[in-house]
């Protein structure tokens, strides 16, 4: 089979890359299907001192606000258009199930189309001074600014971040996962179509310890904006502060659900299966911890034992509209989420339903599982009432589809649970209790806690982590635009000249009370 190649996009136009092509495998077949060029040391120094010098000479950073504002819309449009094209490719390099992107890519325009309207309402203060003097303060773009992206959302996680930097008028270079580059390569044409300058936007492929190396090492680079893992994420940081650059980063996560007996149980099981298996698991804010009060556990673990066989026996090939779950990224991923349920199992815990790698063929559409990265939906209990707690799985982010069941008697020990972990970027609650559904929200740790549903991602809601392991700063809002400018005050004096000479004469001869700093 011939695989399509894909080379570098570099400030408008595609370019060979210098350094060894990637391999892009379909997780579930196992098969290359594509290859993708990969930039240098040298590539990102050249697209680095491109889109520095397209950033001073303004085109885009000094372009009128209802300009970029104008782009950003025919952007939205233009990838509307392009939806057919993009949706199956995503499914193809993430394994995903088509029916989860067709729900979440055609929402992406929403971001676009959200900072347009920021730019068209958004205000600027004129802050009083004393004395006849106005100051006027702006907001100004930084310059060139690199994100980094991960595999699991390919395109809505570029999005998130491309939408503001382009806003606020920087000169934006992103380097995708190398699992899953294709899509966002694929932004650069829409970008260019839609009325980007060239220079502005640069798709640069690569491995983290080379090209993504490279970049957020170079000294033109004013803003590093990160998803990814925590240990990765404190490295970069700890560049990117060398720099004296600007830094986001959206880390880990392991996020807990509580379930109290005032729930639904219907609907929180509904509620604990989409949080837990959408993506297969690979989300980082995915509901990996699952707290049941003791009075309603045995009907919540029936329920979602039920629930995950069903998605079970639904899964097949990701482009079967019928299939409710994709396989693992890779390989590795297996493995990784292999050995953390293996150990768990010589422990404390059971597997209430799954625990395994799939293999065979899918009963719902004869896909070979086992040539794919397909692991169970799993749920795991505890063997003796509580120790599960205390095992690796239950602490470290697995991203994978497996979630780990514990009890607990009262609000005050769910609380204690919940926020026993180094991360907090995401959580969930349900109850039919509005009181303790503030209550308990106000006092768990972390940036983004949904009641009664979960996974809601809109552009206007800030989405970050409340604890150093999640990152720090927020994607999404009015923050995420601010966070991709600096503020400018300039300060204008009214006065007439005669009140400027007896106000502001400092060095005059008998001046004594005058203005000073």
């Amino acid at each position: 089979m011939t695989c399509q190649v894909y080379k570098l996009w570099m400030g408008g136009q595609e370019k060979a890359g210098q350094a060894d092509q990637i391999s892009v495998e379909d997780p579930a077949t196992g098969e290359i299907f594509a290859s993708c060029h990969a930039a240098s040391a040298q590539d990102v120094d050249e697209a680095a001192r491109q889109a520095h010098a397209t950033f001073k000479a303004g085109t885009w950073s000094r372009a009128p606000r209802h300009v970029r504002a104008d782009v950003l819309d025919k952007t939205a449009e233009m990838l509307t258009a392009e939806l057919p094209s993009l949706i199956p490719l995503e499914v193809r390099q993430t394994g995903r199930a088509i029916r989860e992107m067709r729900a979440q890519v055609p929402t992406l325009v929403k971001w676009f189309k959200y900072y347009a309207a920021l730019l068209r309402t958004e205000e600027r203060a004129v802050l009083p001074t004393v004395g006849k003097l106005h100051n006027w303060v702006d907001r100004v773009p930084l310059g060139v600014v690199v994100q980094i992206t991960p595999f699991n959302h390919p395109l809505l996680i570029a999005v998130k971040k491309i939408a503001p930097a382009l806003a606020a008028g920087n000169s934006v270079i992103v380097k995708p996962s190398e699992l899953t580059p294709l899509t966002t390569l694929l932004l650069g044409r829409i970008l260019k179509r839609a009325g980007v300058p060239d220079g502005v936007f640069s798709v640069l492929p690569g491995y983290g310890a080379t090209t993504g190396k490279a970049l957020v090492e170079h000294p033109l680079v004013r803003k590093v904006d990160v998803t990814g893992g925590t240990v990765a994420g404190r490295a970069i940081g700890s560049i990117v502060g060398g720099n004296l650059a600007r830094y986001t980063a959206e880390l880990g996560g392991k996020a807990p659900l509580v379930v109290f007996e005032q729930a639904d149980v219907d609907v929180a099981v509904n509620g604990i299966a989409f949080g837990s298996f959408i993506a297969s698991g690979q989300t980082c804010v995915a509901s990996t911890r699952i707290l049941v009060e003791e009075k309603t556990l045995h009907a919540v673990l029936d329920k979602l034992k039920a629930k995950t066989e069903s998605i079970s026996r639904r899964m097949g090939s990701p482009s079967n509209p019928d299939s409710m779950m994709g396989p693992l990224i890779s390989a590795k991923q297996l493995q990784n989420v292999e050995a953390l349920v293996d150990e768990a199992l010589a422990t404390d815990a059971v597997a209430l339903t799954g625990g395994r790698r799939m293999s065979g063929k899918s009963s719902l559409d004869g896909t070979d599982l086992s040539k794919g990265y397909y692991f169970e939906p799993t749920v795991l209990v505890s063997k003796t009432g509580g120790d599960i707690v205390k095992t690796r799985i239950w602490r470290e982010e697995a991203f994978g589809p497996v979630i780990v069941v514990a009890p607990f008697k009262t609000e005050q020990e769910a609380v204690a649970l919940a926020n026993d972990s180094e991360f907090g970027l995401g959580a969930g609650i349900w109850t039919r209790d509005v009181a303790q559904a503030f209550r308990v929200s106000e006092q768990i740790e972390a940036g983004i806690v949904w009641v009664n549903t979960h996974h809601r991602n809109d552009p206007s809601s800030p989405w970050g982590g409340a604890k150093s392991a999640s990152g720090v700063g927020s994607e999404n809002g009015v923050d995420a635009y601010q966070a991709y400018t600096t503020t400018k005050s300039t300060i204008i004096s009214y006065a007439s000249s005669e009140e400027a000479l007896a106000a502001d004469d400092w060095f005059r001869e008998g001046a004594g009370d005058v203005r000073y700093g």
